[in-house]
């Protein structure tokens, strides 16, 4: 997982409330164990209007996304965080998500951010002509136009995409500790290792 410290650049401006993971990532390309090549089918249904801001060449390649309430809800399918980890999407911010999008989110390094709607309002209307900028450590949102708007995330959650630590690098963290553990185990209790061999 990369490390996420900083999240700039411009954001799409859907804002739009109750996005499912189906609107999200259709379940027609679920059908894959990859998380590559998900990006073309986020937001299918909403690309199919012209006028989307997905396809919209001002926001090509945006790493934030600003929703609207309950953001992620419906089915757990962790698609939904490939979808946007593969479509280049690092930080989500919004006034809610449904708890399980935001584990996978936080699973797959995507930063959630909640903000008040008036917070949201203030963004979608920046989001339009002018980059957003995303600071985890300070856990803040800034605008070139002195907006700033402060976000309480877990601490846990905060120091694991900080250090780039899904929970395979986390147990790899410990992996001095885990061999001596085993080394300990096979002189105290060879009977065990000779089961396993």
């Amino acid at each position: 997982m990369d490390k996420v410290d900083i999240v700039e650049g411009s954001a799409y401006p859907l804002g739009v409330k109750n996005v499912d993971t189906d609107m999200i990532i259709a379940a027609k390309w679920l059908k894959t164990i990859s998380r590559a090549g998900l990006g073309k089918g986020a937001f299918e249904a909403m690309r199919q209007d012209p006028d989307n801001v997905f396809d919209d060449p001002a926001y090509a390649g945006s790493p934030i996304l600003i929703a609207g309430d309950n953001f992620g809800c419906g089915s757990s399918r962790e698609h939904a965080a490939w979808a946007l980890n593969d479509m280049g999407v690092k930080s989500v911010i919004a006034p809610s998500f449904s708890d399980i999008f935001s584990g996978n989110a936080f699973k797959n390094g995507i930063l959630t951010v909640v903000l008040p709607q008036e917070a949201i309002d203030r963004l979608m209307e920046v989001a339009k002509t002018d980059p957003i900028h995303i600071d985890l450590d300070t856990q803040s949102v800034t605008t070139p136009f002195q907006d700033r708007f402060t976000f309480e995330i877990d601490p846990f959650r905060k120091s694991c995409l900080m250090g780039g630590l899904d929970e395979i690098g986390l147990t790899l963290a410990d992996a001095d500790a885990i061999g001596a553990y085993e080394a300990k185990v096979s002189t105290d209790r060879p009977w065990v290792s000779a089961a396993v061999a």
